[in-house]
């Protein structure tokens, strides 16, 4: 198997390996991420009812009379740069000449394009108003579209890595979205967060998502980290060896996961006393994100296979593209929707807990999707059907072929 990451677990000689021998295979960051996070909440509603509100805010909130930059208190900020930096030094754009080359790949792109900023986002409005229909939970609805609007290029590499896809291909559908992130984030968030996520007649004038106020924070939460992500990498790759370059972005890696937990402490500390009070709202939440990663998920996965098995499945690539393209559509990227919903909305708003329970559902969900994809890869045929000529000959051939 090709990767993407120097991370990504390695396969047997037989391509093949167990459950067992892939979760091993992960560095104990990845293979822990899911409790810590879990972990992580616990610990930020404990202690957000244990520490007064006054205090907190001194600190972690810009209303509260804390240093901030552009409404966000800098203790908050500097563990949402950090979230994100080590995700965007995975980003391969030194391989883009040689990927390039290939004429299908364009092909592939368009499918990602519109399974990724067309099918996604409209599937994650769907989850949210059936799941979230009340005008009570708008808020909270709005913070979901906001995880929809989002595009994964972080996680998908391991996810990816795990199924054992295609990492080549991966790469190129990471810095495509990457670029298109940085476009049409903006306009996305406020298409689904003030049109499609209310109720027509809402008024929600105050709580609006500004245009120029979303486009800041993508460039703070996404350019920033992204410049700084792609200069580390160039020097890594200058300086450093081989072995030594692995060993650097698997504790840089963990790094990034420091600044995750960090962030969602100072969330739910924040939201601490909210969350005991409405620990329903907060399961509710987890429903439409649910049903949003388990049926983007499927629904490429397996219009992939069907398109594999037809005449024209030599376009498909086979379970090792499906499977890419299936991570890339059903994760998202979590670390941006939860910065922009903070910057926007505040600490404390609904908005950025239904945001911040994103990596809660989407690493345990999305990993146990990466297991079963492994099974049905052997149970499925990826093999292209044959042209009806084609087939009629070969049956010619055999029937001949059983003749004395």
């Amino acid at each position: 198997m090709r990767t993407c990451d120097p991370l990504a677990p390695p396969t047997t000689k037989q391509g093949t390996v167990s459950a067992i021998e892939l979760f091993r295979s992960l560095s104990w960051g990845d293979r822990l991420l899911a409790p810590l996070v879990l972990a992580a909440m616990i610990l930020g509603v404990g202690l957000g009812n244990a520490i007064p509100q006054d205090r907190l805010d001194s600190v972690f909130s810009a209303e509260g009379g804390s240093a901030s930059w552009e409404g966000v208190s800098v203790p908050l900020l500097v563990g949402l740069l950090v979230m994100i930096w080590p995700a965007m030094s995975k980003v391969q754009w030194e391989r883009l000449p040689v990927l390039f080359k290939s004429r299908t790949i364009y092909i592939h792109l368009g499918i990602s394009l519109v399974l990724n900023w067309v099918v996604a986002p409209f599937i994650m409005a769907a989850c949210a108003w059936i799941a979230l229909p009340e005008a009570s939970m708008d808020r909270e609805r709005r913070g979901v579209l906001l995880v929809g609007v989002a595009r994964c290029i972080a996680m998908v590499i391991i996810w990816t890595g795990i199924a054992q896809g295609d990492g080549d291909y991966c790469a190129i559908l990471v810095v495509f979205n990457s670029i298109l992130q940085i476009v049409l984030f903006s306009p996305y968030a406020i298409l689904f967060c003030d049109i499609l996520g209310v109720r027509a007649g809402t008024d929600l004038a105050q709580l609006s998502l500004a245009y120029d106020k979303v486009a800041k924070a993508v460039g703070i939460y996404l350019g920033i980290p992204l410049a700084a992500g792609a200069i580390t990498r160039v020097i890594a790759l200058t300086t450093l060896s081989k072995k030594r370059r692995d060993q650097f972005f698997g504790y840089f890696g963990l790094f990034g996961m420091l600044g995750l937990l960090y962030v969602i402490i100072v969330l739910f500390m924040s939201q601490g006393r909210a969350i005991i009070n409405n620990i329903g709202t907060v399961f509710r939440i987890c429903v439409p994100l649910v049903m949003y990663f388990t049926i983007v998920w499927t629904t490429t996965f397996l219009s992939f296979w069907k398109f594999s098995q037809s005449r024209w499945g030599r376009y498909a690539g086979g379970y090792d593209k499906a499977v890419t393209q299936a991570f890339t559509a059903g994760s998202n990227n979590f670390e941006l929707a939860i910065a922009v919903a903070t910057a926007s909305f505040g600490t404390d708003a609904p908005e950025a807990l239904a945001a911040t329970l994103g990596p809660l559902i989407e690493v345990p969900v999305l990993l146990v999707l990466s297991y079963v994809a492994l099974y049905l890869r052997d149970k499925m045929s990826w093999e292209p059907v044959a042209p009806l000529a084609s087939r009629d000959a070969e049956s010619v051939a055999e029937k001949g072929g059983m003749q004395p």
